[in-house]
């Protein structure tokens, strides 16, 4: 078995960049919506890109958001994979694929096998199953991801308390946290730090 990828995501400040850096993450995910309260400006992004290694991915994600918006904010922030949060369609995701030349992740909510299916239909490059919108610290029903039968990236509630479990259990591609390694809504390096471990422990 290959070792479960970390993707530390809604990254804001340059020590956030720093710590995923330091725990060898393999995805940095930045937040372009701007209605949503983890959201960095494409120019920041930017900046940031100097701290990320080069093995790793800077990952744009997006929520419902014009095609143009996604092309400009992916050009201007230098992206290296654009994630879609929402509703985007297979035709959304083609497009946005031909228009830009990068991979994308498609974030899809499990709650019944039709949206396994469709999740395992989805011509995204990879597939990102969550809880909601992001953020939620809510865990889904994990029996879903096992029928999936395509590399994806597990998100939704995980912390450092059942980021171990999660990957014994269903073993993903990747594991994704935001809120989870938080701590009054700011990155905390020891929460950082304890979700990577357990994660490389199995």
């Amino acid at each position: 078995m290959t070792e479960t990828k970390i993707k530390f995501c809604g990254l804001r400040r340059e020590e956030d960049v720093k710590y995923a850096a330091s725990l060898d993450a393999g995805f940095f995910g930045f937040i372009l919506s701007e209605r949503f309260k983890r959201y960095i400006a494409p120019g920041e992004i930017r900046l940031l890109k100097q701290f990320v290694p080069s093995n790793a991915k800077t990952v744009g994600v997006f929520v419902d958001e014009p095609e143009e918006y996604v092309i400009a904010c992916s050009k201007e922030a230098d992206l290296d994979m654009i994630q879609l949060h929402g509703s985007e369609d297979d035709a959304y995701i083609m497009s946005i694929k031909e228009k830009t030349g990068l991979p994308v992740i498609k974030m899809v909510k499990p709650v019944s096998e039709g949206d396994i299916i469709t999740a395992r239909q989805s011509k995204a490059d990879l597939i990102l199953l969550d809880s909601g919108a992001g953020g939620t610290g809510k865990v889904f029903d994990w029996s879903l991801a096992e029928t999936l039968g395509r590399d994806y990236i597990l998100a939704g509630g995980l912390t450092p308390a059942n980021a171990g479990e999660a990957v014994k259990r269903l073993k993903p591609f990747a594991v994704d946290v935001s809120s989870g390694v938080e701590t009054e809504e700011i990155k905390d390096f020891s929460k950082m730090k304890a979700f990577a471990a357990e994660v490389r422990k199995i």
